[in-house]
């Protein structure tokens, strides 16, 4: 009963910490939305070279996710390849932002708000996912583990996802080892809003994927982020 009960807080604290994440992103989301115009280059490099696979195999069919869409900014760069792309996140706000430049660009993108540990998704239905800028907000090694886990549940066989996060790498950190951190975000008008982070030391980011039921294809550090091209376990690569 006692491991149940501490069990019990464990979970609660992690909803109330997860609560916390989404509820910065609904009130920054308008200015941060504004300051994510382009896509990534090494997402790009990623949907070009999965793009070849998708066309060979039928792309009218394909389905790619964007987990932790945010603006939908590399949403959009999916749709030049799948027949369905669904755009999933925790902010309400953010969704917001990706529905008016779906809009705006002319793309289709299917919106869901929902949890990265607990996507909304059937098993092995999605061609290419593309997972950036996201895992490392989620605030509880647990969490963090569950949402790749379940990232692998829904890739289909031979399906590639390419996943990011912040590492120790990166300019503004001096550290060896991966740590929980705030930065801040500054408002117009000045008013700053502490994000959680939590910041990978290289091989941490590696070694996580790595005991998750995904397969590391390849991975690099590029622009103090751990990148990592990944299909489930078991799976052949495209």
């Amino acid at each position: 009963m006692a491991e149940e009960q501490e069990s019990d807080r464990e979970d609660d604290a992690d909803a109330q910490r997860r609560a916390a994440v989404r509820d910065t992103y609904d009130r920054i989301a308008d200015h941060f939305a504004s300051t994510r115009e382009y896509a990534w280059p090494e997402v790009e490099t990623f949907v070009e070279d999965v793009a070849d696979d998708l066309e060979t195999d039928g792309s009218e069919s394909a389905v790619g996710l964007d987990l932790g869409c945010g603006n939908c900014r590399h949403a959009e760069l999916l749709a030049d390849h799948c027949g369905t792309v669904v755009g999933l996140d925790a902010s309400r706000g953010l969704l917001a932002t990706g529905r008016e430049r779906a809009l705006e660009c002319g793309f289709e993108v299917a919106l869901c708000q929902g949890d990265a540990g607990r996507l909304p998704l059937a098993d092995d239905s999605v061609d290419v996912a593309v997972y950036v800028a996201t895992l490392h907000h989620l605030p509880t090694r647990r969490a963090r583990r569950d949402s790749l886990d379940e990232l692998a549940r829904v890739l289909a066989p031979g399906g590639r996802a390419l996943v990011s996060a912040w590492s120790t790498a990166h300019d503004r950190f001096d550290a060896d080892e991966g740590f929980d951190t705030t930065v801040e975000w500054t408002l117009p008008g000045g008013e700053t809003v502490d994000r959680f982070y939590h910041i990978y030391a290289p091989d941490e980011f590696e070694a996580a994927v790595e005991a998750s039921a995904l397969e590391v294809v390849e991975w690099e550090l590029s622009s103090g982020n751990c990148y990592a091209t990944v299909t489930a376990a078991g799976g052949e690569p495209q």
